[in-house]
């Protein structure tokens, strides 16, 4: 339990801290936050009673865009402002280092497992991201 919040703190600092770097407005800055507490919360969640690591990206990830959807409404502003800070906990950069190193320590199937990790990682945030977006434009098109 000590675990899961610590993660979650470090993915409302992390987020919080990329709005900032994005230049948000201060009104902006605690949604944008809240955003990256929700998809890592949801990731957790779902990684804790599905298993794997690919379907639980894709859930935390459509449901950052949904918040983001939601957030823009009320606030009057783009989707855009929070899907990024929203989505920045679910981005493998662990994978992806570690990935990194083992290549350029020549050791290649460790880079190719590594590798394949982040691969689905990236796959499942643009899944989720684009599924909700595609719905949403078949929604707006009726």
């Amino acid at each position: 339990m000590k675990d899961t919040i610590v993660q979650l703190l470090a993915a409302c600092i992390g987020s919080f801290g990329f709005a900032l770097v994005f230049g948000l407005h201060r009104r902006y800055l605690l949604p944008a936050a809240l955003g990256g507490v929700l998809s890592w919360g949801t990731f957790l969640a779902a990684k804790a009673w599905i298993g794997t690591e690919f379907l639980p990206c894709l859930i935390a990830s459509a449901l950052a865009v949904l918040y983001s959807e939601a957030m823009a409404r009320l606030l009057k502003t783009p989707a855009t402002l929070f899907v990024t800070p929203s989505v920045l906990p679910l981005v493998p950069g662990g994978s992806l280092y570690y990935a990194m190193s083992s290549a350029v320590r020549g050791e290649m199937l460790a880079a190719r497992a590594y590798g394949t990790t982040t691969l689905l990682y990236a796959l499942a945030i643009a899944a989720g991201i684009s599924f909700v977006v595609a719905c949403r434009e078949l929604r707006t098109k009726k």
